[in-house]
């Protein structure tokens, strides 16, 4: 349940666990992220025991073994979140269901949805894995996925910075204030790219002659970041903002600097009656492959 605060109802950060290391990262994270957020944090296992177990149950306990296990998971990801964070307020609760469609329903009543990436090791270990990719794409809430190092424990903030993404105009108004917020909450830089490139049908063999094309693409772009960032700048004082455009794909330009980055955020659309992953290319390849947690923020469209 949520919990409330001074009268009114306070949204939980919602952590996807499994038992996993990475999952255990991602509760890490998300205790130190309530924590800034001064909300509940709500710990969700989900699986198809039930169809597996049906009756049989675990020695001793009059439950189905599997069941045993995942209130293991939880009870002991709660655990590790209050150790970590002993004020936090922590909830847990356990699905007899397909984890994708139980964190999805679960993201329509959160702050956010914490996850982990999932892999096993070589190449797989620098993919995401598939629950966690589907909820990036249908939730309706963002959706944090913790990228980056693969030590034991999340790692403390360590650059101070925060990197956004901004892409088309109408694409991402939720996104630049969920980096806003998220800068302001840890006292960090929100630095903002933009990436340009100039087609190739316009311009020509000679490079003195490529000079204006490019130039007016790069100041399209400086346009289009000015006014993104200036509908929600007001909004957030405090907060040192750094605009960057960065000629090439958005994709390599913002891998490049998730590098020296806490959080990179970007946004999805959403759009009705469209079926398949709603990622664009660049949430796509920023999940799979980014060196610091990634934050997807729904833009619904009609």
């Amino acid at each position: 349940m949520n919990e409330v605060h001074d009268g009114a109802m306070e949204l939980p950060l919602v952590v996807g666990v499994d038992g996993s290391e990475p999952s255990l990262r991602a509760v890490d994270w998300a205790a130190d992220e309530a924590v800034l957020r001064e909300v509940p944090l709500r710990l969700v296992h989900a699986s198809l025991w039930e169809w597996y177990e049906g009756a049989a149950p675990a020695e001793d306990l009059g439950k189905p073994s599997e069941k045993v296990l995942a209130d293991g998971i939880v009870d002991g990801a709660a655990g590790r979140a209050r150790a970590r964070q002993p004020d936090l307020k922590v909830s847990t609760e356990v699905l007899a269901e397909e984890p994708q469609y139980a964190l999805v329903r679960e993201g329509r009543h959160a702050s956010a949805l914490v996850l982990g990436s999932r892999g096993r090791g070589g190449i797989a270990e620098l993919l995401l894995g598939s629950v966690s990719l589907t909820v990036a794409a249908y939730a309706t809430c963002p959706v944090i996925v913790l990228r980056g190092r693969q030590g034991k424990q999340a790692e403390t903030v360590t650059h101070g910075r925060i990197l956004l993404g901004v892409g088309e105009e109408a694409h991402g108004p939720a996104a630049v204030r969920f980096a806003f917020e998220e800068a302001q909450r840890r006292g960090a830089v929100l630095e903002a790219v933009r990436a340009w490139r100039c087609p190739a049908h316009e311009s020509t063999g000679h490079p003195l002659l490529a000079v204006e094309p490019a130039r007016l693409h790069e100041q399209r772009a400086a346009e289009t970041l000015q006014a993104a960032l200036d509908d929600v700048a007001a909004d957030y004082p405090s907060v040192e903002v750094r605009r960057r455009t960065v000629e090439g794909p958005a994709r390599k330009a913002l891998l490049d600097a998730s590098a020296t980055a806490d959080l990179v955020v970007v946004a999805a659309r959403r759009q009705k009656q469209t079926f398949g992953l709603q990622l664009g290319r660049v949430a796509h390849t920023l999940l799979h492959h980014s060196a610091c947690p990634v934050a997807v923020v729904p833009q619904q469209r009609s």
